[in-house]
């Protein structure tokens, strides 16, 4: 009776004496719930209220391991519980045993009674407590009541189940977890099927949620029809029509009719699809079967309309619907006033704002918003603007989206400024900028190249005490990546961890675009198996455009591994995966392969397009089976695809390419009976017809395509068509068929045609027949030449160093009428300052003003770097500071540049410096050249903490070091003895996904090898030979050899010295020079002589410091 009486869990903190003294006492306070019996003893309820404390004293409390041993059962428990105890104290008791077997005793016991209820908590605690015990039998037990019982099993429920059975990977293996729970005796009840495919579809897992809707159907149970309408709503979201039509066709063949809810879904997904005919059919079927569409249906099949672009059909039905007894609601008007102003149209929107109102809608601020966003898209900012005072008026304050619609309505016209005063006066208005609304001007900034100011506002954000959330650091990540500023993207992405934030698609996907546009494509990879182990979906865009940048960077095994991938990450390859295998394989000459990838296409289920045809023939032209081509031509129409344009001029292309110039010409004049030939066509054929000399046909040809042209094409056709010919055909046949046609006036510009020879001819390095044949063309042919004809002559003349003809050229401009623009003199003024003619230079800079030709910004750093260039750097800086007393010169980096260079050679660091900290006060960001100017300046003096100072900031400043910062690093570095620097910026080159060129590996060759590091030097060598796959250049060889020498290593000098030979240079008196020192250094004096006298034979001269190296002779 005592072990009986003295459960605390049950009785709280009263004992059995306690109830006893209660009883006794005659309490007042009644316990309203049932009487409390135990065996034959009737106790009184009680309630014990506030008084409570007063009551209790010390609890018998029992041992509860004592009352297995004491023959603790189900049948006493219902005799000492109390009836209707609440779940939550059952939960509390079923916690409190010691042990798993007198927890599951309990469990059972409360499933018998009628009178206590189990709930997912005790459930999901009694699987939990049996999985830890590894009781499978007991498990299925627990979960067959919760279905008998009708207890909602959660996702705890199935995963705490599927970790029992040894099922990895989260709720989305449920499919493969349902054969395994099978097998142990958990057998799933429709209704568990239904509340499983929930479950997947509420993680956003479809594919997992209709494999398991099969074996429902397998199992032969028969969905709800709420599990048919969330299975619609989820596959819907992802655009698969089919699946959700077919949907609706299964529930119907198991006998379940289609409600309203279920109809108006199929509207919205094949209205969103663009598929309105079939949505108006969904809507007949409805009356039809006497299941009229409501307000909600007529609000989605408007929505579908204006997403179509069809608002003339979404203004009648809403006018059916004014007629009709669905009146339009608020959501309705909401809908028309969002999607017209979508589309611009603010005079529809006037009117449904009239017709709201009208019909006793009044107007909130979402509506209002809504009009802003209308008044904004059409660019009525003014009255925008005066909506805000309207709704105060009424009463209506602007809320925090009011003003990003304005933000983002002013960034859509780049008012910039307008957006951030709106912006940093939203807190004096009574409204706080959130994470979107920073969001904003980071995505702004961002598609503006603006990588920096983005970043900015991404810190303030932080500042502010704002949380970014993941879309805040995917924008910023966009505008890094587009920048290719891989260091703070990595720094953001890797720093989500630290903020509570997990990467989604996007935020891969952004990072994988980074690291691909820096060429790092390994960490691409590496973040796409990070990706698919964090349970983030990988989208098959993202794995497209990985297997397309690994063939670009001819990896072509790895792109196909990651094709043979995406079976393990459940995407399904597209046709444009398809596309991508294709062009590579044809890139890379494998037509077999290409065959063969292209026919397993349509057995998996991926018909190929007319895209894929293009892509095969490309392939097949491109390697000389133009035959197999036109034979897939006619598989391609048997298939349903139509050739395009594009199809032809491929299959053109193979032809001339393969010397079948007449067999092309037939296939050109069959593709006009079905399609129009465009102009690639032409710069397609023609070449081919010009190269094979047959000038009349060519003519002929392009005579009929101008025929049928309304309009004559513009001088950049010309001058493309013409440019591929003397590609393709060479400057002889080029200029008999451009004769042609400027003889019989088919081309009424000559000037377009001109251009592209002579641009050819400097090309070709053949400055004297441009000249030749500008003078045929103008004095024989009388094409008259514009100012940008003289202007790309007078600049190839110049360029060829025929300063005296491009002068004639020039007069003749002027003799003609022409009149010289800022270009022209800029031509000549660059020319004077590259030869050092500073009088010249000066006289034309004269003239130009004599000539009311307004200098340009390039004319004034064209003489600025014409005056430095020729030692004057005074003169330049006076020009300058001249210049910047005139308000409307705006210098640029190739302003300051010469000057900082010239300062810097001449030892004026310290004012060079102060010109560079200068700039940004005429808005003049330092740029690359400029950093790397400074740098050099800096390490040439010796000065390499100054130098390596320069390197950080421009780094901290968002400015990309490019290969010529490193190497001036490098150099500068090494110089000072600072070798491991100098080894630590050379390896940070490499990482950045720049490639270290000839250059750069001698500076750091030479740096190791000066200082003794030979092993070093000598790896580095081997590395660029054999890993990078660059050509020492006798610089590297001499470098090698002079310090292996000096370190005594003269065997491994000479081996150096047999490469050299070996491939193919010819050495210098400074390879000479250090083999005679390092034979010298090392004793051997006759080797030295031996290598002198080699020297002399060979014809080389020795000097001054071949005869400091020889030892003396005894």
């Amino acid at each position: 009776m005592v072990a009986l009486l003295c459960s605390t869990s049950l009785c709280g903190d009263i004992t059995v004496g306690d109830a006893f003294l209660i009883s006794n006492s005659k309490a007042k306070c009644c316990w309203r719930r049932d009487n409390l019996v135990t065996g034959e003893l009737k106790f009184h309820a009680l309630k014990i209220g506030s008084r409570k404390k007063h009551w209790r004293m010390k609890s018998m409390r029992c041992s509860l391991v004592s009352m297995k041993s004491s023959g603790f059962s189900g049948s006493m428990i219902r005799k000492s519980s109390k009836p209707d105890l609440s779940s939550s104290e059952v939960a509390r008791v079923l916690m409190s045993f010691p042990d798993t077997d007198s927890s599951f005793s309990y469990f059972k016991s409360v499933a018998g009674n009628s009178n206590l209820v189990h709930t997912t908590e005790t459930c999901n605690y009694m699987l939990e407590a049996l999985r830890v015990d590894g009781k499978i039998e007991e498990m299925a037990y627990v979960f067959d009541l919760m279905q008998k019982r009708i207890i909602k099993r959660d996702t705890n429920t199935y995963l705490t189940i599927f970790k029992c059975l040894s099922v990895k990977g989260g709720l989305r293996q449920a499919p493969f977890a349902l054969r395994k729970m099978r097998e142990f005796g958990f057998v799933l009840n429709a209704y568990s099927y239904n509340g499983l495919i929930h479950l997947l579809l509420k993680s956003r897992f479809c594919t997992e949620a209709m494999e398991v809707y099969r074996r429902m159907i397998l199992d032969g149970f028969r969905p709800s029809l709420q599990t048919y309408s969330s299975l619609m709503v989820g596959l819907g979201k992802r655009r698969d029509i089919e699946s959700v039509m077919g949907l609706l066709k299964e529930m119907e063949t198991l006998g379940l009719k289609p409600n309203v809810y279920t109809f108006t879904i199929c509207i919205r997904v094949l209205g969103r699809a663009g598929k309105i005919n079939e949505a108006y059919e969904i809507l007949k079927r409805m009356d039809d079967e006497g299941c009229g569409p409501d307000v909600v249906t007529y609000t989605v099949l408007i929505d579908a309309l204006c997403t179509a672009r069809k608002l003339d059909c979404a203004k009648e039905v809403f006018a059916k619907m004014k007629t009709g007894r669905h009146k339009p609601d608020r959501v309705t008007y909401i809908t028309l006033l969002d999607r017209f102003s979508d589309n611009r149209d603010l005079d529809s929107v006037n009117q449904f704002w009239s017709e709201m109102e009208k019909d006793g809608h009044v107007p909130d601020v979402v509506t209002f918003t809504i009009l802003v966003d209308a008044l904004c898209k059409a660019g009525n900012f003014g009255e925008a603007f005066a909506k805000l005072d309207v709704m105060r008026d009424q009463g209506i304050l602007p809320n925090l989206h009011t003003y990003n619609t304005l933000i983002c309505g002013l960034l859509r016209v780049h008012r910039l400024d307008d957006a951030l005063e709106i912006f940093d006066n939203m807190e004096s208005l009574g409204v706080k900028p959130t994470a979107y609304t920073y969001i904003v001007f980071i995505d702004y900034y961002g598609k503006s190249g603006d990588s920096v100011s983005a970043l900015e506002t991404f810190e303030k954000m932080k500042t502010k005490g704002i949380a970014p959330n993941i879309v805040a650091c995917n924008a910023s990540l966009y505008s890094l990546a587009k920048a290719g500023r891989d260091r703070e993207a990595k720094q953001i992405f890797y720093g989500l961890k630290d903020i509570g934030l997990v990467p989604d698609s996007v935020t891969y996907n952004m990072m994988m675009k980074c690291y691909s546009k820096v060429g790092e494509i390994d960490e691409a990879i590496k973040l796409l198996s990070e990706m698919v182990e964090n349970c983030c979906e990988p989208d098959v865009i993202v794995v497209n455009s990985l297997i397309n940048t690994l063939y670009k960077a001819d990896r072509v095994d790895e792109a196909w591994k990651m094709f043979m991938r995406m079976k393990e990450m459940k995407l399904k390859p597209t046709v444009v995966t398809y596309n991508t295998l294709l062009a590579g394989l044809g890139k890379n000459g494998k037509i077999q392969e290409a065959i063969e990838l292209f026919e397993g296409m349509v057995q998996k289920g991926c018909p190929p397009n007319t895209i894929t045809f293009n892509t095969l023939f490309d392939c097949l032209c491109k390697n000389d089976e133009v035959t197999l081509a036109l034979k897939m031509l006619f598989k391609m129409m048997d298939m349903g695809c139509v050739p395009d344009v594009f199809t032809y001029n491929t299959i053109i292309f193979g032809l001339v390419k393969n010397g079948q110039v007449k067999e092309a010409m037939c296939f050109f004049h069959q593709m006009k009976k079905l399609v129009y030939p465009d102009f690639v066509t032409l710069c397609t054929l023609l070449p081919g017809v010009v190269k094979a000399g047959l000038i009349e046909d060519a003519y002929k040809i392009i005579a009929n395509f101008l025929y049928s042209c309304a309009d004559q094409p513009a001088n950049l056709f010309w001058e493309d068509l013409m440019g591929s010919i003397l590609a393709e055909a060479g400057i002889d046949n080029a200029v008999s068929f451009s004769e042609r046609l400027v003889a019989n006036g088919i081309c009424r510009d000559g000037d377009s045609i001109l251009v592209p020879i002579i641009r050819y001819s400097f090309k070709h390095n053949n400055a004297s027949g441009a000249r030749m044949l500008f003078e045929k063309f103008t004095k024989d042919l009388g094409v008259q030449p514009k100012l940008p004809t003289y202007n790309l002559l007078i600049g190839g003349l110049l360029e060829a160093d025929m300063i005296e003809i491009a002068q004639d050229v020039f007069l003749q401009v002027k003799n003609t009428g022409c009149i010289p623009d800022v270009a022209t003199y800029n031509f000549l003024l660059d020319a004077y300052g590259k030869s050092g003619k500073i009088d010249e230079l000066f006289e034309i800079y004269k003239e130009m003003s004599a000539h009311e030709c307004e200098p340009n910004t390039i004319t004034h750093n064209i003489v600025i770097s014409g005056l430095v260039k020729a030692g004057n750097v005074d003169d330049a800086l006076d020009l300058y500071y001249d210049l910047m007393s005139d308000r409307d010169f705006s210098p640029t980096a190739c302003t300051y540049g010469p000057l900082i260079d010239g300062l810097s050679k001449s030892g004026r660091l310290y004012e060079a410096k102060q010109l560079f900290e200068g700039m940004s006060d005429y808005g003049c960001r330092p740029n690359c050249a400029i950093y790397n100017i400074l740098i050099n300046g800096f390490g040439k003096a010796g000065e390499a903490d100054a130098a390596c100072a320069l390197f950080k900031r421009m780094v901290k400043e968002g400015v990309r070091p490019d290969l010529k910062t490193y190497s001036v690093l490098v150099d500068c570095l090494c110089m000072v003895g600072r070798v491991d620097e100098g080894l630590h910026y050379f390896r940070e080159l490499k990482e950045s996904g720049l490639n270290p060129d000839v250059v750069c590996y001698n500076l750091i060759i030479n740096g190791l090898g000066k200082f003794h590091r030979l092993e070093e030097a000598l790896v580095l060598f081997n590395e660029m030979k054999k890993s990078r796959g660059i050509t020492p250049d006798l610089y590297t060889y001499n470098s090698l050899i002079l310090n292996l020498g000096i370190a005594g290593m003269v065997e491994e000098a000479g081996k150096i010295y047999n490469e050299i030979q070996r491939a193919g240079l010819e050495p210098n008196v400074f390879t000479f020079n250090a083999l005679i020192r390092g034979y010298s250094l090392s004793g051997k004096p006759e080797h030295a002589y031996a290598v002198y006298q080699t020297m002399v034979t060979g014809g080389f001269s020795p000097n001054t410091g071949t005869y400091e190296q020889l030892p003396n002779r005894a």
